[in-house]
């Protein structure tokens, strides 16, 4: 399963490539805004993605929209509450930061069933 990696922060975005890595799945890219993630969305085949409801202060409402659009799964993991979420964000499943990593194999994997 290939995934995108949508996060701002260096070091929740390297962990979250090795849970996912040893979940068995290949971490095709890393972005941190939405431009670079909406870049990468357009330029590759993804069978899901993680993504990351606020990128520097932005939201990444666009993003989940473009997925969305592109019929790629994804899960929000963000640190904000659930309830904080609007549009594609909120129809997606939800992680809180931090997450276990076998929750968010778990609910990675389940998305490419």
């Amino acid at each position: 399963m290939r995934v995108l990696i949508v996060e701002d922060e260096f070091l929740i975005a390297m962990d979250t490539e090795a849970v996912l890595e040893d979940a068995g799945c290949e971490v095709g890219g890393v972005a941190a805004t939405v431009q670079e993630a909406q870049r990468l969305i357009d330029g590759n085949g993804w069978d899901a993605a993680v993504v990351d409801a606020n990128l520097n202060g932005v939201s990444a409402e666009p993003v989940a929209a473009r997925l969305r659009q592109r019929g790629v799964p994804f899960v929000v993991m963000s640190g904000y509450a659930p309830d904080h979420m609007t549009g594609a964000l909120a129809q997606a499943p939800f992680l809180s930061k931090p997450s276990e990593p076998n929750s968010l194999a778990s609910a990675v994997l389940a998305l490419h069933k």
